[in-house]
């Protein structure tokens, strides 16, 4: 229904990839710094593959980038593991009242703002790269 921390966790785990060296890529490794349990980690990075992100192989380190990072954007990323449907980022409830007046025309007012302003996020997202990531993580740790 909503923007899960598999966002984030997926936009961790690429950056990671970019500044790791590949051999040393596993779910382990990925899952310590992002400090959850390898499944969850081994499920994302299944979709950032099936989104051909990634390139890994089962049961053996060394997860590497299919693209350049200037080609990734966030909206690619964030459309690799979201699980909502397009324009349905925000959910509305299903059934309403139709004999409320609001709950009656709830779903026709609110779903136009939804849509906008999911559409203004996708915007943001498909202008910053992973590019950008990777390159404010390497100012940090210098």
């Amino acid at each position: 229904m909503t923007i899960s921390s598999r966002f984030s966790v997926a936009i961790h785990m690429l950056t990671l990839v970019a500044l790791s060296p590949p051999e040393v890529i596993s779910s382990d490794f990925l899952a310590r710094s992002v400090n959850t349990n390898p499944a969850l980690i081994r499920k994302i990075m299944a979709m950032l593959k099936k989104a051909e992100l990634i390139q890994v192989k089962p049961g053996v380190a060394g997860a590497i980038l299919t693209k350049p990072l200037n080609t990734i954007s966030l909206l690619e990323i964030y459309q690799a593991v979201a699980v909502v449907e397009p324009n349905e980022l925000f959910g509305i409830h299903d059934q309403p009242n139709p004999a409320c007046p609001v709950g009656r025309n709830i779903q026709a007012t609110i779903e136009p703002i939804f849509i906008t302003a999911q559409s203004a996020m996708e915007r943001v997202l498909e202008q910053v790269m992973l590019a950008d990531v990777v390159q404010n993580i390497e100012q940090s740790i210098d």
